[in-house]
């Protein structure tokens, strides 16, 4: 290893390729969060060498390149095994400042900045000899493009990405900073050229062909731009993959290209966390795979504990993981089709999603392996059913959920050591039925029928968990997914809106209440479950606060527009008052009973035991369903505060006249 301090001179001067491997990720540096802030170095750093310092420098950070072996005759090649965002930034802005000196016609300062963006056309052998670095295949393109631009220079019509903005930010900035003494432009020129190119100063690592490059790679990676467990899995993979360069390209482009879409790159929330959905997933399978706790600090750790001690090759490994993510992706995608007939599978995925309920993963990773084959369909169904019941009935009753993550690893753990002979489901049904606490209990009908017949349904539980135990009420009444199908199809999901049949303003129409008591029980009963149905966004608001039996009120609306099984009973009551609610709520009760059953005889834990969850909508909660961004400002609407407002934080915090409040009401007190 050689270890040492020099400037982008001394790193881009001879004739040389520094190749960013195809398996680091793609560019993602920013201008607010590291052009500005590189530019406005440099201004700096001029200023402090004009006020009289003359041997001022500035540091740049550290780049390691390892060196790989070449044919006589070829240009030498190092392999960036850390810093390509810098070292392609540094290329970048100094090919922008070729841009601007071709353009100001300042030759001969523009040629001390191409030998060190090109390589001369005599060293070249292959038309990706010019560039001096050569960044990860995903960005390549956009790259080329830019570094190519001749001057006048319109970065309209290149590439759009991420690289071309950051050409034409130093492009701008650089023209402007010369600007400001438009008679004195040469001199500035003249100045700013020495200035990037022999004092912003690197560190410089080389590493031997024969050293570890991951070791480095690991300690270093902390700094700049976080990487994802994803990134430092896909980099410790790849270093160890011992094919060649084509074979490695092959394997990249079969095993791990498709972890780079926008499907595995979007963010997901777990808890109140978001993960990017490729570290997620692999957090899931190594919980799968290794049957532990894994702490998202420590996944790139656990997963190299895992590798190294699985006595699998790297391209096994590399199927393996492919295998399953594809499995992932399938059901992921499948759970979010709106219509028609979905899979046990997919039904399982819906309806848990709407649970927040990332946990279940691991076993439905564990359930799709090789090992798990010879299952039955029957009873791997069989499976998502008892899985399906523990659920929704905790959440119905809403059951603590502390403790939940470690009880579905233990219930992986006991499905993978089960009796020979026993069957899965059976295995997991006796396991869940057999917990007796608060923190892991399966809720019995008795439980349910308590908790729920006069719940303020609409007030205690979450909405996207409200709608799906409808729909699932609705698709049981058609006949879905038992196969004595009565209908066409299942109602779409997650289309229809949750509606008061008596609505929650029921005094302007319905004001047949003849006491104030009776007017209290008519209020107790608006937000329980029997007075709820699903109707479509546009229906919802034609209903609105309609009386029940006028001429063009909500029961005339319901029979002519409203098709689903769930408002049937409904419209055919004359009248829609407390007794109908009741009754309607009970029928009701049967219903998700005998969608989501208990095994024969349950019974769960006494009632003083159980600790209800209480659901509380903060700020973090509707930033998360994207209603409202960071830095959205909220008005007050009282007259008595009226002007007064409020800036959204980051973390779902409220800054308020310069004091930081955590809640709504915090902040309204």
């Amino acid at each position: 290893m050689l270890t040492q301090v020099t400037s982008p001179q001394q790193v881009f001067f001879s004739p040389q390729r520094l190749v960013v491997p195809l398996f680091q990720r793609p560019y993602v540096w920013s201008r607010e969060v590291q052009w500005e802030p590189l530019w406005n170095d440099v201004t700096r750093l001029i200023e402090v060498i004009e006020g009289g310092d003359g041997d001022a420098t500035h540091f740049l950070g550290a780049v390691v390149l390892q060196a790989q072996a070449t044919a006589l005759g070829e240009l030498p090649q190092y392999t960036v095994i850390d810093g390509q965002q810098r070292l392609t930034t540094r290329q970048i802005l100094l090919d922008a400042l070729h841009g601007q000196l071709e353009q100001r016609g300042l030759t001969h300062l523009a040629g001390q900045v191409l030998t060190l963006v090109e390589n001369p056309d005599s060293f070249r052998l292959h038309p990706d000899d010019r560039f001096k670095v050569w960044p990860t295949n995903r960005d390549r393109a956009a790259f080329s493009a830019a570094m190519s631009a001749v001057a006048p220079i319109d970065h309209s019509s290149l590439p759009a990405g991420k690289l071309v903005n950051a050409h034409q930010y130093f492009f701008e900035a650089i023209g402007e900073w010369l600007d400001l003494d438009p008679s004195g432009a040469e001199r500035r020129a003249g100045l700013l050229v020495p200035a990037i190119t022999t004092r912003l100063q690197i560190v410089t690592i080389q590493l031997l062909s024969n050293e570890d490059a991951q070791e480095i790679f690991e300690t270093l990676n902390a700094r700049g731009t976080p990487l994802t467990a994803a990134d430092l899995i896909k980099n410790y993979l790849f270093q160890r993959l011992e094919k060649d360069a084509l074979a490695t390209e092959s394997a990249y482009q079969d095993y791990w290209s498709d972890s780079e879409t926008p499907f595995w790159e979007a963010e997901v929330t777990t808890g109140r966390i978001k993960y990017a959905r490729s570290s997620l997933f692999l957090t899931q399978w190594l919980t799968a795979k290794t049957l532990k706790e894994i702490p998202a600090r420590e996944v790139f750790m656990q997963f190299k504990r895992y590798a190294g001690g699985s006595g699998t090759d790297v391209l096994t490994l590399l199927r393996t993981l492919r295998s399953a993510a594809d499995r992932y992706r399938a059901f992921t995608e499948g759970a979010a089709i709106r219509d028609g007939v979905l899979s046990r599978l997919n039904l399982f995925v819906y309806r848990t999603s709407n649970l927040d309920s990332e946990i279940t993963k691991p076993l439905l990773i564990w359930l799709g392996e090789p090992e798990q084959a010879a299952l039955e369909m029957s009873e791997r169904e069989r499976l998502l059913d008892t899985l399906e019941s523990w659920f929704v009935r905790r959440a119905l009753v809403r059951a603590q959920s502390q403790g939940t993550n470690r009880l579905m690893l233990d219930l992986l753990i006991h499905l993978t050591k089960r009796s020979p002979g026993t069957a899965v489901d059976d295995a997991a049904r006796t396991f869940l039925a057999a917990r007796t606490s608060s923190f892991g209990y399966w809720p019995d009908d008795a439980e349910l029928r308590r908790e729920l017949i006069d719940l303020q349904a609409y007030k205690k539980l979450r909405k996207g968990r409200l709608r799906m135990v409808l729909e699932a009420i609705e698709d049981q009444r058609r006949g879905f997914p038992g196969g004595h199908s009565f209908s066409v199809s299942p109602v779409s999901r997650g289309v229809c809106t949750i509606e008061h049949i008596m609505p929650q303003e029921w005094r302007s129409n319905w004001n047949d209440a003849p006491t104030l008591e009776a007017e209290d029980g008519r209020d107790s009963l608006i937000q329980t479950l029997g007075n709820l149905t699903l109707v479509t966004q546009s229906l919802n608001a034609r209903l609105s606060n309609a009386a029940w039996t006028a001429p063009n009120g909500k029961r005339a609306a319901l029979i002519r527009h409203d098709t689903l099984l769930l408002t049937r009973d409904v419209v055919h009551s004359d009248c829609w008052s407390e007794a109908e609610i009741v009754s309607r709520t009970d029928d009701l009760l049967e219903a998700i009973a005998e969608i989501w059953p208990v095994p024969a005889g349950h019974r769960g834990i006494s009632e003083v035991a159980v600790d209800r969850a209480q659901y509380r909508t903060e700020v973090v909660d509707i930033m998360r369903a994207g209603l409202v961004n960071p830095g959205a400002t909220l008005y007050a609407k009282p007259a008595a505060h009226r002007g007064e407002v409020a800036t959204v934080n980051q973390d779902g915090s409220l800054l308020l006249n310069g004091a930081l409040y955590a809640t709504l009401s915090g902040a309204a007190r």
